[in-house]
C-alpha cells in the first residue's frame, strides 16, 4: 500500500519542485494538483452557433456558464476548415501539412473509410506527452485519424477509445467497400451499423464513467463529439428531437450543451471542477448547407474554407482560481497550442526532437497583464494550398487561381485582398491598396511558410510524412 501511494503522489511531488524553480516561475500557484484536461470537440459547429458567442436561437445555458465562469477566446482558429485536417493539428500541435495529413485522397482533404492512410505511429500525440506525464488518457467520439488498426487512439497515446472512426456521414456504401457504420471500443468493432440519433447521450455516459473512475489521479479526456456532424440532417437524442427552433441542427446543439451539463455536474459531484481545465470548442466553422442551418456570424464564410467563418471557432476554457472568470481574450490562439500549453501545465514539455508549431498560450489563458499571441504569423491553408496569412489585426488573402470550396464560383482575389480583422471581422472592405507595407510584410510571412511548409506542388523543408499500410481492411463487426 505505501508503495502504490509513493507512486501515486510522485509526480505531484516533481511538479512541486519544477513549480519552486525560476524556469517555473509562471507555473499557477495550486501546481500541487496538476490540472485534469478536457477537450470537448464538437463537430461542424459555428462562431455564432452558441449564446455566449451570439446565437439567438440555440439555448445553451451550460456553455454560457462555462464562459461567464472562464474565458472566452475570440479569435481562437483551427488549423484546417475540413475535419480531418484540424483534427491532425489538435492532436499533434502542428499544422496538417507538417504531418501530412492536409490532404489524404485525392478527391479530397478527408479520410474515408477503409483509406490506407492515417496519423504516422511516429508523430507524438497529445495523449503521448501526457500519458508520460502520469495522465490516464481517453479519446471518446470520432477520431477521423485513419480506421486501421495501426491509426486508431490505442495505439497513439489513449489508454481507452470509444466511438466512431470517421464521420458519422460515411455509413455502408457497398459500391465503396465501405462498411457499416462501426461503434468501436479500443480495436474492436461492438456496434455496426451505430445508431447516430444516441451518439452524443453514449459518449456523455461514457465520458463520465471515464472520469469517475480515474477521478483519484490526473486525466486527460479528449472528447470529439459527432454532432451538429456532416450530414444534413443532424441527430439528437429522442428527449431533443424537436425540441429547438431550429430544426434538427438546433435539437443537435442544444444536445451537446446537455452533455456540456451533465459532465460538469459530475466534476462537480466527485470534487474534481476546480481540478479540471476544460475547453470547448469546435473543429471547423458550419459549412453551408440549404436552408441555412448553423451560424458563423459575425464572421464571413463557411466551412470548408479559409474565410475566418471557416477556421475562426468558438472556445471557452474554465480552470476556476487559474483563468478569470467573465473574461475574453481577443489574441490569436489555435488548437495547436494545446499540446504545449498542457505540457507545461502538467510539469512536462512538447516534443524537442521535431518541429512543433503550437505555442504555449497559458499567459494568455491566466489573463497576465499585457500578454500577446506568441504566433507572428498564423496560416490559411486548404488541402495542399496556401491561400491566406494572419498576422495581428491584419489578413491577407494571397492570389491563386484556384477556387475556393464550397462559395458557389467566389474565386479567390487575383491580386492580394488585406482585411483589417480588429475593424472589419467580417472581411467586407479590402484595404491592400491603403496599406503596401503590410501587405508586403505578409507576403514575406506566406514565403517563409512556403519554404518550411510547403504549398501545392512545392514540397516544404519541414514536413512529415503520413502512415500508410498497404492493405487496408474494413472495421466490421466480430462474429
Amino acid at each position: 500500500m505505501t508503495a502504490k501511494i509513493t507512486q501515486f503522489w510522485l509526480p505531484y511531488v516533481l511538479t512541486v519542485l519544477l513549480a519552486s524553480s525560476p524556469a517555473s516561475a509562471d507555473r499557477p500557484a495550486a501546481d500541487a494538483l496538476r490540472p485534469n484536461f478536457i477537450i470537448f470537440f464538437c463537430d461542424n459547429l459555428g462562431y455564432g452557433d452558441i449564446g455566449c458567442f451570439g446565437s439567438i436561437v440555440h439555448r445553451t445555458p451550460n456553455v454560457d456558464r462555462l464562459a461567464a465562469e472562464g474565458m472566452r477566446l475570440t479569435s481562437f482558429y483551427v488549423a484546417s476548415g475540413v475535419c480531418t485536417p484540424s483534427r491532425a493539428a489538435l492532436i499533434t500541435g502542428c499544422y496538417p501539412r507538417r504531418v501530412g495529413l492536409h490532404r489524404t485522397d485525392p478527391d479530397g482533404a478527408v479520410l474515408r473509410p477503409v483509406s490506407p492512410n492515417g496519423l504516422h505511429p511516429d508523430e507524438v500525440t497529445i495523449a503521448e506527452v501526457l500519458k508520460g506525464a502520469g495522465y490516464a488518457t481517453a479519446c471518446i467520439g470520432k477520431w477521423h485519424l485513419g480506421d486501421q488498426a495501426k491509426f486508431l487512439p490505442v495505439q497513439q497515446g489513449f489508454d481507452e477509445y470509444f466511438g466512431i472512426p470517421y464521420s458519422d456521414d460515411m455509413v455502408e456504401n457497398r459500391d465503396r467497400g465501405w462498411p457499416p457504420l462501426p461503434l468501436m471500443r479500443g480495436k474492436q468493432v461492438v456496434d455496426a451499423p451505430v445508431d447516430r440519433n444516441l451518439l452524443t447521450r453514449r459518449y456523455t455516459e461514457e465520458a463520465i464513467k471515464f472520469i469517475t473512475a480515474n477521478r483519484d489521479r490526473p486525466f486527460f479526456l479528449y472528447l470529439p463529439q459527432a454532432m451538429p456532424g456532416s450530414t444534413a440532417r443532424p441527430f439528437a437524442s429522442e428527449k431533443f428531437q424537436g425540441r429547438s427552433a431550429n430544426g434538427p441542427y438546433g435539437d443537435s446543439v442544444e444536445e451537446l450543451d446537455w452533455s456540456t451539463g451533465e459532465i460538469m455536474d459530475a466534476l462537480r459531484r466527485l470534487q474534481l471542477d476546480r481540478r479540471t481545465l476544460f475547453v470547448w470548442t469546435s473543429d471547423n466553422g458550419a459549412p453551408q448547407r440549404r436552408p441555412v442551418q448553423g451560424s458563423n456570424l459575425p464572421l464571413r464564410g463557411w466551412g470548408y474554407t479559409t474565410w475566418d467563418g471557416g477556421m475562426r471557432v468558438p472556445c471557452v476554457v474554465r480552470w476556476p482560481d487559474h483563468i478569470p472568470a467573465g473574461t475574453s481574450c481577443d489574441e490569436i490562439a489555435t488548437t495547436m497550442d494545446l499540446l504545449p500549453t498542457f505540457a507545461h501545465l502538467a510539469g512536462t514539455a512538447a516534443p524537442q526532437d521535431r518541429v512543433i508549431d503550437g505555442r504555449d498560450v497559458w499567459p494568455l489563458l491566466s489573463g497576465r497583464a499585457g500578454a500577446k499571441s506568441p504566433h507572428e504569423a498564423f496560416y490559411y491553408y486548404y488541402m495542399d494550398q496556401l491561400q491566406a496569412v494572419r498576422s495581428g489585426r491584419w489578413k491577407l488573402h494571397l492570389a491563386t487561381e484556384a477556387k475556393r470550396a464550397n462559395l458557389k464560383g467566389d474565386t479567390t482575389p487575383a491580386e492580394a485582398e488585406l482585411y483589417d480583422l480588429v475593424a472589419d471581422i467580417g472581411e467586407t472592405k479590402n484595404v491592400a491598396a491603403d496599406h503596401a507595407d503590410v501587405v508586403q510584410q505578409l507576403l514575406r510571412l506566406a514565403e517563409a511558410a512556403r519554404e518550411d511548409l510547403g504549398d501545392g506542388s512545392r514540397i516544404g523543408k519541414n514536413q512529415r510524412p503520413a502512415g500508410r499500410v498497404t492493405d487496408p481492411k474494413p472495421q466490421v463487426a466480430c462474429d
